[in-house]
């Protein structure tokens, strides 16, 4: 009885522990170093060179050289850009994601929000790929091959809080950069699961993806593109599941997850997010955690990108009380052999 009393006032005392003060970038452990003290939405190429970000919300791309922290800027000569990511393709080009003005955050991340197809060639200039699509997308590193969702909000046909999720190919045998093949390979019919593509694994035959749920919960689900066959890989695991970079053995991804604000007590969902391991073997039950950003008050770690050689991990440092997708600045973690 004592031991059970003890256990008891134990996790009691752990549930309503305070958050520390100060900020979590005065006491980084030692395989994590700041990359730059500004942007967002971080993504390596496909040698791992270097990583592509967003200097802020509806604003430029920039990349840095990982071997001379050499900074320029992708999208400086665009006046009143306003893009949203930056993501490599296979070939070393990029692929912009944004309205092409700025409205209010609401459209312009809803309604307006775009593909477009940039060259690596200097001096060149963004193409609109033709295709309106929701929040961010799956761009494989090993072929021309792309996902993303749509939603009522871009594709008026479809019901409202309907979404489906779409695989086709950047095509660059014509004048102008095209999509081609575009097929839809889930469909939701309702905001039961809003979909949101992430990263194409095993070779791209299958991906993962985030389904948004009612109430602010989300998540972790794959599919096999091949058989159509999908899987809950988080199910009953915390409140808040977003699946973000996956692992180069394709057995491993990376996840924004509040479980350790659900330990303590209390989450405010996507606010309360730190970086996580998630074994995709479909149990849910190897989950281990990356950061501890949300152990102080007021911040969190989010958007982590795994390097292809599975030897860096790349994220941003974020504040809780911002929207999704915010940050300031990038960090490197160096995964221990």
């Amino acid at each position: 009885m004592r031991y059970a009393v003890l256990v008891f006032l134990t996790l009691s005392a752990f549930a309503q522990s305070p958050r520390k003060q100060g900020s979590p970038l005065e006491s980084l452990p030692k395989n994590i170093e700041v990359l730059t003290h500004f942007g967002e939405r971080a993504d390596f190429s496909p040698s791992n060179a270097e990583v592509a970000f967003m200097a802020k919300s509806f604003g430029d791309a920039f990349v840095i050289d990982l071997k001379t922290r050499a900074i320029r800027c992708l999208t400086c000569s665009i006046p009143g850009a306003a893009f949203l990511r930056v993501m490599h393709l296979s070939n070393g080009d990029y692929v912009l994601i944004g309205a092409e003005k700025f409205t209010d955050i609401r459209t312009s991340r809803g309604r307006d929000n775009e593909l477009w197809y940039l060259s690596r060639k200097p001096g060149s200039k963004p193409v609109k790929l033709g295709q309106k699509m929701s929040e961010g997308a799956a761009i494989s590193k090993k072929s021309m091959l792309i996902s993303f969702s749509e939603t009522s909000g871009q594709n008026p046909e479809l019901p409202r809080g309907a979404s489906s999720l779409i695989v086709a190919e950047v095509d660059l045998s014509g004048p102008a950069p095209t999509l081609k093949d575009k097929r839809i390979v889930r469909s939701s019919p309702d905001n039961s699961c809003t979909l949101e593509a992430q990263d194409f694994f095993d070779n791209d035959r299958k991906m993962t993806y985030t389904c948004y749920e009612r109430e602010g919960h989300a998540s972790v689900w794959t599919i096999d593109l091949e058989t159509r066959q999908n899987l809950n890989q988080t199910q009953s695991i915390g409140s808040y599941n977003e699946v973000e970079g996956i692992f180069p053995d394709g057995q491993h991804a990376c996840v924004e997850s509040d479980q350790q604000g659900v330990r303590m007590g209390a989450t405010k969902l996507f606010r309360d997010i730190d970086i996580w391991k998630l074994k995709l073997d479909g149990t849910g039950k190897s989950f281990e955690r990356l950061t501890y950003f949300n152990d102080y008050e007021g911040w969190k770690a989010s958007n982590p990108v795994v390097s292809t050689d599975g030897k860096m991990m790349a994220f941003q440092v974020a504040r809780g009380a911002d929207e999704a997708g915010v940050g300031y600045g990038i960090l490197l973690m160096h995964f221990k052999k």
